[in-house]
């Protein structure tokens, strides 16, 4: 049986630029063929690079991605993977002082935190309200999101597409 069809994007928020080749073909190598990046200059971080990439694949490239490119220093990245048949989505965000975050998606990007980690959050909390806003937090991921807010603002010389009205 084929696995079907995923599609997802690569963000990577910053990266040395000794690294760029590097992710490029472990990127590359995940998803089953050479890749080449259109790397930026990251203002936030300097000497750093950013770039994003859209992919195509079977289910589970999204994993294969992540797993390539998890646990490399000075590395922030976002990996996701869209909803396809018989599959979730998911997303895999990684910090170097957090490590890898994965939260399953829905058909809409959202977070979908599974039943038994709601559970698990009430049981650790208790009764104490600002404790179960500490569990869910970590269930989003929100200190990874808090960390690479800043890394996620495009820069002045990233490509600019305008939308607009005609009529």
């Amino acid at each position: 049986m084929v696995a079907p069809v995923a599609h997802g994007m690569i963000f990577v928020h910053s990266a040395p630029r000794a690294l760029c080749p590097h992710v490029e073909w472990a990127a590359g190598r995940a998803i089953g063929r050479a890749v080449n990046f259109t790397w930026r200059e990251q203002p936030v971080l300097r000497g750093s690079q950013r770039t994003e990439f859209y992919w195509e694949g079977p289910a589970g490239t999204g994993a294969a991605i992540a797993s390539a490119l998890r646990g490399w220093e000075h590395l922030r990245f976002e990996v996701t993977e869209d909803p396809a048949a018989g599959s979730d989505g998911g997303r895999w965000i990684h910090t170097p002082d957090l490590g890898i975050f994965y939260a399953q998606t829905d058909s809409a990007g959202n977070t979908v935190i599974p039943e038994d980690r709601i559970r698990a959050a009430m049981e650790n909390a208790g009764t104490d309200a600002l404790e179960l806003h500490r569990e869910l937090r970590l269930a989003l991921g929100q200190a990874w999101d808090d960390e690479l807010e800043p890394f996620r603002h495009e820069s002045d010389f990233s490509p600019v597409v305008w939308l607009h009205s005609v009529g």
